[in-house]
């Protein structure tokens, strides 16, 4: 089984709780350890939940988890390029 270890790789600053591993989730992103993918984390936080609530239910999971989760989206985000499309007229 390959595992990549996200943070691991030379100017990455991902935290390296955060692996894909094509064996689980189809290879999302995921935290060590776990099921639990990046995207239930942030998606969790995006519905309103507390870090408090997140951990109630997830006792499994820490602070730290929830934190190298945003950490991964913060990361992935600055990494995006846009590049701009020009418009089309109608007529």
């Amino acid at each position: 089984m390959d595992v990549l270890r996200l943070g691991s790789q030379g100017g990455a600053h991902v935290p390296r709780k955060i692996i894909l591993n094509p064996e689980v989730l189809v290879g999302k992103p995921i935290l060590e350890g776990t099921r639990i993918s990046v995207e239930f984390v942030i998606g969790l936080l995006a519905d309103g939940w507390s870090d408090e609530d997140i951990l109630k239910n997830h006792p499994h999971l820490t602070r730290e988890d929830i934190l190298a989760c945003l950490k991964y989206a913060s990361e992935l985000l600055q990494a995006e390029k846009v590049y701009p499309v020009p418009s089309t007229k109608v007529a």
